[in-house]
Protein backbone atom coordinates (compact mmCIF):
# COMPACT_ATOMS: atom_id res chain seq x y z
CA UNK A 1 0.00 0.00 0.00
CA UNK A 2 1.01 3.63 -0.44
CA UNK A 3 2.47 5.23 2.65
CA UNK A 4 3.87 8.51 3.94
CA UNK A 5 7.52 8.65 5.03
CA UNK A 6 10.24 11.16 5.80
CA UNK A 7 13.12 10.22 3.50
CA UNK A 8 16.21 11.46 1.72
CA UNK A 9 15.81 11.97 -2.01
CA UNK A 10 18.20 9.13 -2.83
CA UNK A 11 16.41 6.77 -0.46
CA UNK A 12 13.00 7.71 -1.83
CA UNK A 13 14.21 6.97 -5.34
CA UNK A 14 15.57 3.60 -4.24
CA UNK A 15 12.35 2.59 -2.49
CA UNK A 16 10.33 3.77 -5.48
CA UNK A 17 12.48 1.56 -7.72
CA UNK A 18 11.50 -1.53 -5.74
CA UNK A 19 7.84 -0.49 -5.76
CA UNK A 20 7.91 0.18 -9.52
CA UNK A 21 8.44 -3.54 -10.09
CA UNK A 22 12.03 -3.15 -11.22
CA UNK A 23 13.83 -6.38 -12.04
CA UNK A 24 17.42 -5.28 -11.52
CA UNK A 25 19.68 -2.51 -10.27
CA UNK A 26 23.38 -2.45 -11.09
CA UNK A 27 25.46 0.31 -9.57
CA UNK A 28 28.67 1.51 -8.02
CA UNK A 29 29.01 3.88 -5.04
CA UNK A 30 29.96 7.51 -5.60
CA UNK A 31 29.07 10.58 -3.54
CA UNK A 32 26.45 12.12 -3.40
CA UNK A 33 24.31 9.19 -4.64
CA UNK A 34 25.73 6.28 -2.65
CA UNK A 35 22.56 6.04 -0.55
CA UNK A 36 20.73 4.59 -3.56
CA UNK A 37 22.68 1.34 -3.61
CA UNK A 38 23.12 1.34 0.17
CA UNK A 39 19.36 1.56 0.71
CA UNK A 40 18.65 -1.13 -1.86
CA UNK A 41 21.18 -3.47 -0.24
CA UNK A 42 19.67 -3.00 3.23
CA UNK A 43 16.09 -3.51 1.99
CA UNK A 44 16.90 -6.94 0.49
CA UNK A 45 14.47 -6.52 -2.43
CA UNK A 46 15.31 -10.03 -3.64
CA UNK A 47 13.21 -11.24 -0.70
CA UNK A 48 10.45 -8.65 -1.27
CA UNK A 49 9.99 -8.94 -5.02
CA UNK A 50 12.83 -11.01 -6.46
CA UNK A 51 14.63 -7.89 -7.70
CA UNK A 52 18.37 -8.27 -8.28
CA UNK A 53 20.69 -5.67 -6.70
CA UNK A 54 24.38 -5.90 -7.52
CA UNK A 55 27.37 -3.68 -6.89
CA UNK A 56 29.42 -4.00 -10.06
CA UNK A 57 33.20 -3.72 -10.17
CA UNK A 58 32.97 -0.38 -11.97
CA UNK A 59 30.55 2.07 -13.54
CA UNK A 60 31.42 0.63 -16.95
CA UNK A 61 30.50 -2.85 -15.81
CA UNK A 62 27.24 -1.58 -14.29
CA UNK A 63 25.93 0.05 -17.46
CA UNK A 64 26.76 -3.02 -19.53
CA UNK A 65 24.92 -5.21 -17.02
CA UNK A 66 21.94 -2.88 -17.57
CA UNK A 67 22.33 -3.46 -21.33
CA UNK A 68 22.18 -7.21 -20.80
CA UNK A 69 19.14 -7.09 -18.53
CA UNK A 70 17.34 -4.57 -20.77
CA UNK A 71 17.84 -6.80 -23.82
CA UNK A 72 15.70 -9.45 -22.11
CA UNK A 73 12.88 -6.95 -21.60
CA UNK A 74 13.50 -6.48 -17.89
CA UNK A 75 13.14 -3.21 -15.98
CA UNK A 76 16.77 -2.36 -15.26
CA UNK A 77 18.26 0.72 -13.60
CA UNK A 78 21.62 2.18 -12.72
CA UNK A 79 22.58 5.35 -10.88
CA UNK A 80 25.73 7.37 -10.38
CA UNK A 81 27.06 10.90 -10.07
CA UNK A 82 28.77 13.04 -12.68
CA UNK A 83 32.20 11.35 -13.18
CA UNK A 84 30.51 7.94 -13.00
CA UNK A 85 27.98 8.93 -15.67
CA UNK A 86 30.89 9.97 -17.91
CA UNK A 87 32.20 6.41 -17.65
CA UNK A 88 28.78 5.02 -18.55
CA UNK A 89 28.33 7.09 -21.70
CA UNK A 90 29.55 4.47 -24.17
CA UNK A 91 27.08 1.98 -22.73
CA UNK A 92 24.28 4.56 -22.76
CA UNK A 93 24.96 5.19 -26.45
CA UNK A 94 24.79 1.43 -27.04
CA UNK A 95 21.42 1.27 -25.23
CA UNK A 96 20.06 4.05 -27.43
CA UNK A 97 21.44 2.48 -30.60
CA UNK A 98 20.04 -0.95 -29.77
CA UNK A 99 16.68 0.63 -28.82
CA UNK A 100 16.63 -0.77 -25.31
CA UNK A 101 14.56 0.61 -22.40
CA UNK A 102 16.51 1.46 -19.26
CA UNK A 103 16.57 4.07 -16.49
CA UNK A 104 19.73 5.96 -15.58
CA UNK A 105 19.94 8.32 -12.60
CA UNK A 106 22.51 11.12 -12.27
CA UNK A 107 22.77 12.86 -8.89
CA UNK A 108 24.97 15.67 -10.17
CA UNK A 109 28.06 16.96 -8.36
CA UNK A 110 30.40 19.78 -9.31
CA UNK A 111 33.17 19.38 -11.83
CA UNK A 112 34.96 19.19 -14.20
CA UNK A 113 37.10 16.23 -13.24
CA UNK A 114 36.71 14.96 -9.70
CA UNK A 115 35.54 18.45 -8.74
CA UNK A 116 33.51 18.49 -5.55
CA UNK A 117 30.85 16.36 -3.89
CA UNK A 118 28.58 19.42 -3.60
CA UNK A 119 25.49 19.99 -5.82
CA UNK A 120 25.75 21.21 -9.39
CA UNK A 121 23.73 21.40 -12.61
CA UNK A 122 26.72 21.46 -14.93
CA UNK A 123 25.83 18.12 -16.54
CA UNK A 124 23.02 19.69 -18.59
CA UNK A 125 24.90 19.56 -21.90
CA UNK A 126 25.96 15.96 -21.28
CA UNK A 127 22.39 14.99 -20.45
CA UNK A 128 20.29 16.69 -23.14
CA UNK A 129 22.69 16.74 -26.10
CA UNK A 130 23.28 12.99 -26.13
CA UNK A 131 26.49 12.87 -24.13
CA UNK A 132 28.00 9.83 -25.78
CA UNK A 133 28.83 9.25 -29.44
CA UNK A 134 26.40 9.22 -32.33
CA UNK A 135 23.03 10.72 -33.20
CA UNK A 136 20.91 9.94 -30.15
CA UNK A 137 19.07 11.73 -27.35
CA UNK A 138 17.88 10.84 -23.88
CA UNK A 139 14.46 11.61 -22.47
CA UNK A 140 15.46 13.64 -19.40
CA UNK A 141 13.31 14.16 -16.29
CA UNK A 142 14.45 16.82 -13.78
CA UNK A 143 12.94 16.34 -10.30
CA UNK A 144 12.64 19.36 -8.00
CA UNK A 145 11.62 17.55 -4.81
CA UNK A 146 11.98 14.29 -2.91
CA UNK A 147 8.42 13.45 -3.98
CA UNK A 148 9.40 13.77 -7.64
CA UNK A 149 12.52 11.69 -7.03
CA UNK A 150 10.11 8.90 -6.10
CA UNK A 151 7.37 9.61 -8.64
CA UNK A 152 9.66 9.91 -11.64
CA UNK A 153 11.01 6.36 -11.27
CA UNK A 154 7.80 4.69 -12.42
CA UNK A 155 7.28 7.45 -15.00
CA UNK A 156 10.79 6.86 -16.35
CA UNK A 157 10.22 3.13 -16.77
CA UNK A 158 6.92 3.73 -18.56
CA UNK A 159 8.53 6.21 -20.96
CA UNK A 160 11.53 3.93 -21.50
CA UNK A 161 9.31 1.02 -22.54
CA UNK A 162 6.92 3.19 -24.55
CA UNK A 163 9.79 4.32 -26.79
CA UNK A 164 12.27 1.48 -26.24
CA UNK A 165 14.87 4.06 -25.24
CA UNK A 166 17.01 4.91 -22.22
CA UNK A 167 15.60 7.57 -19.89
CA UNK A 168 17.65 9.80 -17.58
CA UNK A 169 16.52 11.17 -14.22
CA UNK A 170 18.72 14.23 -13.71
CA UNK A 171 18.87 15.18 -10.05
CA UNK A 172 21.63 16.83 -8.01
CA UNK A 173 23.35 16.49 -4.66
CA UNK A 174 20.93 18.89 -2.98
CA UNK A 175 17.77 16.96 -3.84
CA UNK A 176 19.48 13.61 -3.38
CA UNK A 177 20.58 14.44 0.17
CA UNK A 178 17.67 16.56 1.44
CA UNK A 179 14.86 15.04 3.51
CA UNK A 180 11.16 15.69 2.88
CA UNK A 181 7.86 13.94 3.34
CA UNK A 182 7.11 11.61 0.46
CA UNK A 183 4.08 9.51 -0.44
CA UNK A 184 5.26 6.17 -1.81
CA UNK A 185 3.14 4.36 -4.38
CA UNK A 186 1.73 0.87 -4.00
CA UNK A 187 3.97 -2.07 -4.85
CA UNK A 188 3.82 -3.21 -8.48
CA UNK A 189 4.50 -6.80 -9.47
CA UNK A 190 7.45 -7.60 -11.68
CA UNK A 191 6.34 -8.53 -15.19
CA UNK A 192 6.78 -12.12 -16.38
CA UNK A 193 8.12 -12.74 -19.88
CA UNK A 194 4.63 -13.44 -21.23
CA UNK A 195 3.36 -10.02 -20.12
CA UNK A 196 6.45 -8.30 -21.53
CA UNK A 197 5.77 -9.83 -24.94
CA UNK A 198 2.04 -9.04 -24.74
CA UNK A 199 2.56 -5.37 -23.75
CA UNK A 200 5.68 -4.45 -25.67
CA UNK A 201 6.09 -6.97 -28.49
CA UNK A 202 8.57 -9.75 -29.06
CA UNK A 203 11.73 -7.65 -29.52
CA UNK A 204 13.27 -8.87 -26.26
CA UNK A 205 15.45 -11.97 -25.98
CA UNK A 206 13.02 -13.93 -23.83
CA UNK A 207 13.99 -17.31 -25.24
CA UNK A 208 13.31 -18.94 -28.58
CA UNK A 209 9.91 -20.46 -27.79
CA UNK A 210 9.30 -21.58 -31.38
CA UNK A 211 10.28 -18.29 -33.02
CA UNK A 212 13.34 -17.06 -34.83
CA UNK A 213 16.20 -16.03 -32.57
CA UNK A 214 16.48 -12.33 -31.82
CA UNK A 215 19.87 -10.62 -31.78
CA UNK A 216 19.88 -7.28 -29.95
CA UNK A 217 22.64 -5.03 -31.26
CA UNK A 218 23.42 -1.44 -32.20
CA UNK A 219 25.71 -2.56 -35.03
CA UNK A 220 24.72 -2.03 -38.68
CA UNK A 221 27.67 -2.23 -41.08
CA UNK A 222 25.48 -1.57 -44.12
CA UNK A 223 25.21 2.25 -44.42
CA UNK A 224 21.61 2.29 -45.64
CA UNK A 225 20.48 0.15 -42.71
CA UNK A 226 22.38 2.31 -40.22
CA UNK A 227 20.84 5.46 -41.68
CA UNK A 228 17.38 3.91 -41.39
CA UNK A 229 18.08 3.09 -37.74
CA UNK A 230 19.14 6.68 -37.01
CA UNK A 231 16.03 8.03 -38.74
CA UNK A 232 13.88 5.65 -36.69
CA UNK A 233 15.44 7.04 -33.52
CA UNK A 234 14.81 10.59 -34.74
CA UNK A 235 11.10 9.83 -35.19
CA UNK A 236 10.97 8.64 -31.57
CA UNK A 237 12.47 11.88 -30.32
CA UNK A 238 9.98 13.89 -32.39
CA UNK A 239 7.17 11.83 -30.89
CA UNK A 240 8.50 12.54 -27.38
CA UNK A 241 8.25 16.26 -28.10
CA UNK A 242 4.65 15.91 -29.26
CA UNK A 243 3.34 13.52 -26.61
CA UNK A 244 5.49 13.65 -23.48
CA UNK A 245 6.70 17.22 -22.97
CA UNK A 246 6.42 18.34 -19.33
CA UNK A 247 6.77 21.77 -17.75
CA UNK A 248 5.28 23.92 -14.99
CA UNK A 249 4.26 27.59 -15.18
CA UNK A 250 4.19 29.52 -11.90
CA UNK A 251 2.61 33.00 -11.74
CA UNK A 252 3.12 33.52 -15.47
CA UNK A 253 -0.35 34.87 -16.35
CA UNK A 254 0.53 38.52 -15.65
CA UNK A 255 4.33 38.21 -15.65
CA UNK A 256 6.38 41.02 -17.16
CA UNK A 257 9.66 39.20 -16.51
CA UNK A 258 10.42 35.48 -16.53
CA UNK A 259 12.80 33.18 -14.71
CA UNK A 260 13.58 29.79 -16.28
CA UNK A 261 15.03 27.18 -13.92
CA UNK A 262 14.86 23.43 -13.31
CA UNK A 263 15.44 21.08 -10.40
CA UNK A 264 16.72 22.60 -7.16
CA UNK A 265 17.30 25.96 -8.89
CA UNK A 266 13.57 26.10 -9.65
CA UNK A 267 12.74 25.67 -5.95
CA UNK A 268 14.99 28.58 -5.04
CA UNK A 269 13.74 30.66 -7.97
CA UNK A 270 10.15 30.22 -6.83
CA UNK A 271 11.05 32.05 -3.61
CA UNK A 272 12.78 34.73 -5.70
CA UNK A 273 9.49 35.20 -7.59
CA UNK A 274 7.71 35.77 -4.27
CA UNK A 275 10.32 38.33 -3.18
CA UNK A 276 10.04 40.14 -6.51
CA UNK A 277 6.25 40.37 -6.30
CA UNK A 278 6.52 41.75 -2.77
CA UNK A 279 8.50 44.59 -4.37
CA UNK A 280 5.86 45.07 -7.04
CA UNK A 281 7.84 43.37 -9.83
CA UNK A 282 5.66 40.97 -11.80
CA UNK A 283 7.86 37.93 -12.28
CA UNK A 284 6.89 34.41 -13.35
CA UNK A 285 8.72 31.10 -13.36
CA UNK A 286 8.82 28.48 -16.10
CA UNK A 287 10.15 25.17 -14.80
CA UNK A 288 11.13 22.61 -17.44
CA UNK A 289 10.31 19.18 -16.01
CA UNK A 290 11.62 17.46 -19.11
CA UNK A 291 14.94 18.94 -20.23
CA UNK A 292 14.61 16.88 -23.38
CA UNK A 293 12.10 17.43 -24.81
CA UNK A 294 12.61 21.09 -23.88
CA UNK A 295 9.55 23.39 -23.57
CA UNK A 296 10.44 25.49 -26.61
CA UNK A 297 6.93 26.45 -27.66
CA UNK A 298 5.75 27.60 -24.19
CA UNK A 299 8.89 29.74 -23.90
CA UNK A 300 8.35 31.18 -27.37
CA UNK A 301 4.80 32.14 -26.45
CA UNK A 302 5.86 33.73 -23.15
CA UNK A 303 8.46 35.75 -25.03
CA UNK A 304 5.55 37.63 -26.66
CA UNK A 305 4.44 38.71 -23.20
CA UNK A 306 7.53 39.40 -21.06
CA UNK A 307 10.25 42.03 -21.31
CA UNK A 308 13.18 39.77 -20.47
CA UNK A 309 14.19 36.30 -19.26
CA UNK A 310 16.74 35.13 -16.68
CA UNK A 311 18.04 31.54 -16.88
CA UNK A 312 19.06 30.38 -13.40
CA UNK A 313 21.39 27.37 -13.17
CA UNK A 314 24.10 25.96 -10.92
CA UNK A 315 26.57 26.22 -13.79
CA UNK A 316 28.39 28.82 -15.86
CA UNK A 317 25.52 28.70 -18.38
CA UNK A 318 24.24 25.71 -20.33
CA UNK A 319 20.44 25.64 -20.39
CA UNK A 320 20.55 29.36 -21.23
CA UNK A 321 21.56 28.39 -24.79
CA UNK A 322 18.32 26.44 -25.25
CA UNK A 323 16.34 29.31 -23.74
CA UNK A 324 17.86 31.72 -26.28
CA UNK A 325 17.12 29.35 -29.15
CA UNK A 326 13.53 28.94 -27.98
CA UNK A 327 12.72 32.65 -27.77
CA UNK A 328 14.40 33.41 -31.10
CA UNK A 329 15.79 36.81 -30.07
CA UNK A 330 12.34 38.19 -29.18
CA UNK A 331 13.48 39.43 -25.75
CA UNK A 332 16.78 39.80 -23.86
CA UNK A 333 17.97 36.60 -22.18
CA UNK A 334 20.62 36.56 -19.44
CA UNK A 335 22.17 33.90 -17.24
CA UNK A 336 22.80 33.75 -13.51
CA UNK A 337 24.63 30.84 -11.95
CA UNK A 338 26.86 29.69 -9.13
CA UNK A 339 29.46 26.94 -9.41
CA UNK A 340 31.84 24.95 -7.24
CA UNK A 341 28.98 23.55 -5.18
CA UNK A 342 27.71 26.97 -4.09
CA UNK A 343 23.90 27.18 -4.05
CA UNK A 344 22.42 30.53 -5.02
CA UNK A 345 19.97 32.31 -2.72
CA UNK A 346 16.58 33.82 -3.66
CA UNK A 347 17.99 37.27 -2.89
CA UNK A 348 20.89 36.73 -5.29
CA UNK A 349 18.52 35.62 -8.04
CA UNK A 350 16.31 38.68 -7.58
CA UNK A 351 19.35 40.96 -7.63
CA UNK A 352 20.58 39.30 -10.83
CA UNK A 353 17.15 39.75 -12.42
CA UNK A 354 17.13 43.44 -11.53
CA UNK A 355 20.70 44.04 -12.73
CA UNK A 356 20.86 41.84 -15.82
CA UNK A 357 17.30 42.09 -17.16
CA UNK A 358 15.17 44.84 -15.67
CA UNK A 359 17.78 47.61 -15.92
CA UNK A 360 18.92 46.51 -19.37
CA UNK A 361 15.62 45.21 -20.76
CA UNK A 362 13.02 46.97 -22.86
CA UNK A 363 10.48 49.26 -21.14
Amino acid sequence: MSELRLMKGNEALAEATIRAGADAYFGYPITPQSEVIEYLMTQRPEKRTGMVVLQAESEIAAINMVYGAASTGKRAMTSSSSPGISLKLEGISYLAGAELPAVIVNVVRGGPGLGTIQPSQADYFQSVKGGGHGDYRLYVLAPASVQEMADFVDDAFEIAFKYRAPVLILSDGLIGQMMEKVILKDQKDRMPDEEIIERYGDWATTGKKGRERNIVTSLDLQPEKMEARVHRLLKKYEQMEKEDLRYEKIQCDDAQYLIVAYGSSARISQKAVELAREKGIKVGLLRPITLFPFPKQPLFELANQVKGILSVEMSTGQMVEDVKLAVDCKVPVAHFGRTGGIIHTPEEILEALEQKIIKNGRN
